[in-house]
């Protein structure tokens, strides 16, 4: 009796680590005059995202008074462009260059002017390549007062 060759043993599925280095690297390759987190954009907010020791990333953004809508808070747009940028720059840190296929923004409440926010972004499943599902909270004062959800596809898998 012939016995069949032995199956290949499944490797355990590795995922990325992200990395500050991967970060910057990727943003500077990939999104050269962004808005929201390129510095050399003389026009833009130039966040700084960092990766913190759970694999998120965390920017500071000080809510100046230019960016208004209704008296003293925050447009509705800066913050859904804060939240999506922070799920784009969590996905450069494990080095996944993808675009927003799909964004859910929650407003929980206003967002103050003239006081700091930070804007969080983690990965919430990386298995389902090209799509990539991100969430994202922007905090003032440590209460979160917007938070999002997205679908990511990598760039040019469609």
């Amino acid at each position: 009796m012939v016995l069949p060759p032995p199956r290949p043993v499944a490797q355990a599925h590795e995922e990325p680590v992200p990395s500050q280095a991967v970060l910057e690297a990727v943003r500077a390759a990939e999104h050269p005059r962004c808005f929201i987190c390129t510095p050399e954009n003389p026009d833009g907010l130039k966040l700084r995202f960092r990766v913190q020791a759970d694999g998120s990333v965390v920017a500071f953004f000080p809510c100046r008074s230019v960016y208004q809508s209704y008296p003293a808070t925050l447009h509705g747009g800066i913050t859904s462009a804060l939240l999506d940028a922070a799920m784009t720059n969590v996905l450069f840190s494990i080095g996944i260059v993808a675009v927003t296929a799909e964004l859910t923004v929650r407003f929980l409440a206003p967002v103050s002017l003239d006081r700091g926010a930070v804007v969080f972004g983690t990965i919430e499943k990386t298995t389902s390549h090209p799509l990539y599902y991100v969430r994202a909270e922007l905090q003032q004062d440590r209460k979160t007062l917007a938070r999002a959800s997205a679908k990511f596809l990598v760039r040019g898998s469609v």
